[in-house]
Formats: structure tokens, C-alpha cells, sequence
């Protein structure tokens, strides 16, 4: 099993230009993140598939 990010680390979202940062891998190939939705001001939990991330600059 690949892993491409480790925990604690900022990803940017190749689907909608989110940056988020990296909680846990759940599968393979699934990556739990967290991210602030400035619209409500709370803090978001995704899932998303590590093959639709990249390292945030």
C-alpha cells in the first residue's frame, strides 16, 4: 500500500482547489481530511481518494 501523504499534512484538492490537511488513511486508497468551510465557519471532515490530491504549495 502506497502512501503518498503522511498525517498532519496540508493536500490540495485537484477536483475543487480545496486545501486541506491530512487526518488518517482508512483504506488503500482512501484518505480521511478535514477542512474549514468559511461559508458556515466550521470545520468539515471529507473522505476523498488519494489519486485526487496533490501536496498543497
Amino acid at each position: 500500500m502506497r502512501r503518498l501523504f503522511k498525517k498532519g499534512e496540508r493536500v490540495r484538492s485537484k477536483v475543487d482547489g480545496k486545501v486541506m490537511e491530512v487526518l488518517k488513511y482508512l483504506k488503500s486508497n482512501l484518505v480521511e481530511l478535514k477542512w474549514f468551510d468559511l461559508d458556515s465557519k466550521e470545520v468539515r471532515l471529507k473522505k476523498m481518494r488519494e489519486d485526487k490530491l496533490s501536496k498543497a504549495a
